[in-house]
């Protein structure tokens, strides 16, 4: 079983939990960054079942990813899920800067998307029996943050995401390829992304191990279910919390 994922904010997380909660599948992430994470995560996951790799990717660079695929085609062969978690906010408002814009888009929607492209690509080619994309979005994929116009862009690549994901679900059925698709759109999770937001009075955060356990869960099902989104929120989550803290 070859599992892709990059393996910042919720992937660093993801690939011990797998070997925790389902010891079948085998992790080998495809890094934006951290050296030093896939050292640490190497010696954690050394003796369970399978290897681990990393390979380091430019995910604004098309060229940058299809090579990385051309690499898992040529050394691991598979690729059974892809879990695509890399994502990129900054805070810039519709009068701000373009450049900010483009390198959410290019991050969270087109390198989404490519990635996609190509480990269908090669799940076609093996005929694969079993295989499964899971796309983490967010909260921000599904409702408008009222008062909070920096994150106005962000929240559209994520309501891009939400579109995407359920439209790639019809065409796996649409081509008849047993290939599932899952949204999972966490609200605050603490990562290196929103550590100003875990600083805000009155703000809970989820955890990664949160978001790693509802990937389980989707890839857990049996093949006739398609878990097609998940919603996950800290108890007690509210707008006013948000708020307050930017009026």
């Amino acid at each position: 079983m070859r599992v892709l994922s990059s393996f910042n904010g919720f992937g660093s997380c993801s690939p011990s939990s797998q070997y925790r909660l389902w010891e079948k599948y085998l992790p080998q992430p495809v890094a934006r960054t951290a050296d030093g994470l896939s050292r640490v995560l190497e010696k954690e996951l050394k003796g369970k079942l399978g290897k681990f790799y990393y390979v380091k990717v430019d995910l604004c660079s098309e060229e940058n990813i299809m090579k990385a695929f051309d690499w898992v085609k040529s050394t691991l062969k598979s690729v059974d899920v892809l879990v695509k978690n890399a994502g990129v906010l900054k805070q810039s408002d519709l009068l701000g800067n373009p450049n900010d814009w483009k390198q959410m888009f290019d991050t969270n929607v087109m390198s989404l998307n490519i990635c996609s492209r190509e480990a269908i690509k090669i799940m076609e080619e093996i005929q694969i029996k079993e295989g499964h994309i899971n796309n983490i979005n967010s909260v921000g994929g599904h409702y408008q943050f009222p008062f909070m116009k920096d994150i106005a862009i962000y929240s559209a690549t994520k309501h891009t995401v939400t579109i995407i994901t359920e439209s790639l679900r019809e065409l796996m059925g649409m081509k008849n390829l047993p290939v599932r698709v899952t949204s999972i759109s966490p609200g605050g999770v603490e990562t290196e992304m929103t550590q100003e937001l875990s600083k805000l009075e009155g703000f809970k955060m989820l955890k990664s191990i949160d978001i790693a356990e509802a990937i389980m869960y989707a890839l857990s099902t049996p093949q006739r279910v398609n878990v097609a989104e998940i919603i996950i929120r800290p108890t007690h989550e509210n707008t006013l919390s948000l708020i307050k803290n930017f009026i």
